[in-house]
């Protein structure tokens, strides 16, 4: 499965944002984000589906992915394009369940975890935290711009870098081998996300060096 274009994920979290998260996707969608993953998991599995069904309604006008982090049943139930797994997750066992066309995702630390990836079942991983993040402060240790390298090298499919990405340290996370980024709280805390969404996105688009 080929990763949405560009290679930019955003992951909400209706307790840090200052609006509503639905608002947000609809502002995020409109400056360029084709990729929305839906990640409130203290929700019933009725309310995921009820925001999920409204993602995708939001997304259909601008042919963007939307996935949910947490369970296959619910994104299976919304009819979601795909999933992202903690950690640990049985990707198999979604891939099952969702089938070929569903967006596989987990989350992983460290290269060894990286190199256990089954390219079959798992379309990305996400790597973080890559910098320290106000989201989730004290979690890491960072794996810093080396860190994020050795699972780049170490992974069989691409690789999403997260934690404290900024327009300014994009291009590390290229350098380093990521074929993309994730971002949480930086747009979910903006006054004006689509600003933050969009400069993340040149960021990406930028002329970068090859990685390291």
């Amino acid at each position: 499965m080929k990763l949405p274009t560009p290679p930019f994920l955003l992951i909400t979290d209706r307790r840090q944002a200052r609006g509503n998260i639905i608002d947000i996707a609809a502002k995020a969608l409109a400056a360029g984000c084709r990729w929305i993953s839906l990640r409130e998991k203290d929700l019933s599995a009725a309310e995921q589906a009820a925001l999920l069904a409204e993602f995708l309604q939001r997304a259909k006008p601008y042919d963007a992915r939307i996935t949910l982090h947490g369970d296959p049943a619910i994104a299976r139930q919304a009819r979601a394009h795909g999933v992202h797994l903690s950690a640990g997750g049985d990707a198999a066992h979604a891939r099952r369940l969702l089938g070929d066309d569903a967006l596989v995702g987990l989350s992983i630390h460290d290269a060894g975890e990286a190199s256990n990836v089954d390219p079959t079942c798992v379309d990305y991983v996400i790597a973080g935290p890559v910098f320290e993040t106000a989201s989730k402060p004290g979690y890491g240790p960072t794996l810093g711009p080396e860190g994020l390298a050795l699972i780049a090298r170490a992974s069989p499919v691409p690789v999403i870098a997260i934690g404290g990405v900024t327009p300014e340290t994009v291009p590390d996370c290229l350098a380093a081998g990521a074929s993309g980024i994730a971002v949480m709280g930086a747009v979910m805390r903006a006054n004006d996300p689509g600003d933050v969404i969009a400069q993340l996105i040149a960021a990406l688009a930028a002329p970068q060096p090859r990685p390291r």
